[in-house]
Formats: C-alpha cells, sequence, structure tokens
C-alpha cells in the first residue's frame, strides 16, 4: 500500500475501526466522557456523515433500498463525503487544538470496499488519498470482534438503525475483518487491535491508557 504521510496538526485525530456491531459508537462514548474529566477539548463526529452534505450522502449510502449500487460508486460516495466532513470538522478542530475522536475514518474503506468489494486497496487508497489530502489519524483502535458476534449484537439492539450494510452476507463481513486484519499489520505504528468482545468500560480505559502512553502531550495535560 502507499506509504501513508501525515501533515503537521496541533490538536489531535483518533479514529475508532471495526466490523458492524463492534460497539465504536459506545465506546467512543465512554473515552470522550474521560477525556472531559481533564476539561480537554474533545470533538466527537462520524463518518460517513458528521455534517449536513456529509449526512445526505450518508443517507444514500446506507439506505437499504439502494441494493441496486455499484461499487466504484459507494467507494467514491464514501470518499466525497469524508472530504467535506474534514474540511468542515476535523480540520478545524484539530488546528485549533482539539482532541477529534471519529467513529470510522479511510480504513473503513480500505476494508469495506477496497478488500471485501474486491476494488483492490491500492485503487480505494487513491480515491481517498486525493479527498483526505494526507490527514491521517494520529492514532486509530480497531475493535475487533467476530463477524457473527458482531451481527448477533445488531440483532438484539433494537435501537440501532438497520443499513444497507447490514443485509451482506456473513462472508462480506468475514472479509471485512481480513482487510482490517492487514491493514493494522501494514500499519502497526498507528493501529492498535483491541478485543471487542470486552466490557465497554475495559475497552475505554484501554484506549485511554494507549493515549497517555503513547503520546507525551496527552501524558502531561491529563497528569498535570
Amino acid at each position: 500500500m502507499v506509504k501513508q504521510q501525515q501533515i503537521e496538526r496541533s490538536g489531535w485525530f483518533i479514529t475508532l475501526e471495526g466490523g458492524e456491531g463492534a460497539g465504536k459508537s459506545s465506546a467512543i462514548e465512554l473515552l470522550t466522557n474521560k477525556l472531559k474529566q481533564q476539561e480537554l477539548d474533545v470533538v466527537v463526529t462520524r463518518e460517513p456523515g458528521g455534517v449536513r452534505i456529509a449526512e445526505k450522502i450518508r443517507s444514500i449510502i446506507l439506505n437499504p433500498e439502494h441494493t441496486e449500487m455499484d461499487a466504484r460508486t459507494e467507494a467514491l460516495l464514501y470518499a466525497a463525503a469524508r472530504r467535506q466532513h474534514l474540511v468542515e470538522v476535523v480540520v478545524p478542530a484539530i488546528e485549533r487544538g482539539a482532541i477529534v475522536l471519529c467513529d470510522r475514518f479511510v480504513d473503513s474503506s480500505l476494508a469495506y470496499q477496497g478488500y471485501a468489494r474486491r476494488l483492490g486497496m491500492e485503487d480505494v487508497w487513491e480515491i481517498n488519498r486525493f479527498a483526505i489530502h494526507d490527514m491521517m489519524p494520529d492514532i486509530t483502535f480497531w475493535l475487533d470482534i467476530d463477524p457473527q458476534a458482531g451481527l448477533n449484537r445488531i440483532a438484539a439492539n433494537q435501537n440501532r438503525e438497520v443499513n444497507r450494510l447490514d443485509q451482506e452476507q456473513l462472508a462480506f463481513h468475514e472479509a471485512v475483518r481480513e482487510g482490517y486484519d492487514q491493514i493494522a499489520k501494514q500499519h502497526p505504528e498507528r493501529i492498535v487491535q483491541l478485543d471487542a468482545t470486552q466490557t465497554l468500560t475495559e475497552i475505554s480505559k484501554q484506549m485511554y491508557d494507549i493515549l497517555c502512553e503513547r503520546t507525551q502531550d496527552f501524558a502531561v495535560r491529563m497528569y498535570k
């Protein structure tokens, strides 16, 4: 895969990744509470979405009725939503020194469209390289879970939206997990694999501790 470059920034860009039912949204909520207790400037957002235009694109991508959507169309829509979200939310927050916690980012496109949809991770990376302009996360937490267990969680959660990706066969979700595994092995300096079968409290504590360990700035600000 093409080497991922990062640009200078004063804040921190933290992303959470994982298959369906991994518990990313709930884990982000607990981590946010921990960070805000330290009076840190925290911005919580998601992909696709986070801003008006990107949310409209999200509604198109995830609509269960849009079963005819071509895989390349899907990949391009994700990249378009990502770009708008970056310029409106992520970049301004990081420039002012905030901590951005984002539910999904470019790794999702690589795993879902690049690997599971078989478009090729290199090709999907090129689409997204243009969209993100080198704005890669500082740290990515991959909440890893067996795909069947994740889908079982979704089925048991009546409050969760049912989207087009939930309609995919188990083999697709297994391929997504394989894609994440490949990405994690290629970028061990950035991606931290966590066992998503743990309790949310355990997961959020691990993320918090890793942030403190990996970033001296975090440690100084949290324990001053």
